[in-house]
């Protein structure tokens, strides 16, 4: 119990009628804890952002290096001699959807990928795609093979690179 309540009880146990001022929150004091819930919660706003923009960066870098992984795990196949290939595409897959769908290799139908991953940043499963026929800084897919992929996000990352660069 507070001094004020205990010294409002009389001997008898019943309560006096408390002075104005002696118990509970004034209307200053509720205003200036509101104020500071308020100050506290604006101030968390950029700290979250900044946490979804660093998770959607880690699931993009995964995703790329997922993509990037399977079509080499294509490539050494068919350097290798498991996977027939056009002449003209330096035994890189066609697209990426061959390489959800699988090929044969000696009697075993094997996929490189379970499906073709969701761009964290554009939120679809349309990727930018180079051939190794293409330069190297092209953003137009010139069809013979998948040689790279990259995001089509024009977005920047914390670090200051530009998505499409990663």
């Amino acid at each position: 119990m507070t001094w004020a309540i205990a010294k409002a009880k009389t001997e008898t146990g019943r309560r006096k009628a408390l002075r104005p001022g002696e118990a509970g929150l004034t209307l200053i004091e509720l205003i200036i804890v509101v104020t500071i819930m308020g100050i506290l919660a604006t101030a968390s706003i950029p700290v979250v952002k900044f946490e979804v923009k660093r998770s959607k960066e880690r699931a993009l870098r995964q995703d790329l290096w997922e993509m990037r992984r399977a079509i080499d795990a294509y490539k050494d196949a068919a350097d290798k001699g498991g996977i027939q290939t056009k002449a003209d595409s330096n035994n890189y897959p066609p697209d990426l959807q061959t390489l959800v769908d699988g090929v044969d290799i000696s009697s075993k139908h094997v996929r490189f990928l379970r499906r073709i991953p969701v761009d964290p940043m554009t939120n679809g499963t349309e990727w930018g795609l180079r051939s190794n026929q293409d330069d190297a800084d092209s953003d137009s897919f010139g069809g013979q093979n998948v040689y790279d992929v990259y995001t089509k996000s024009q977005g920047t990352a914390l670090d200051g690179s530009k998505y499409n660069e990663w």
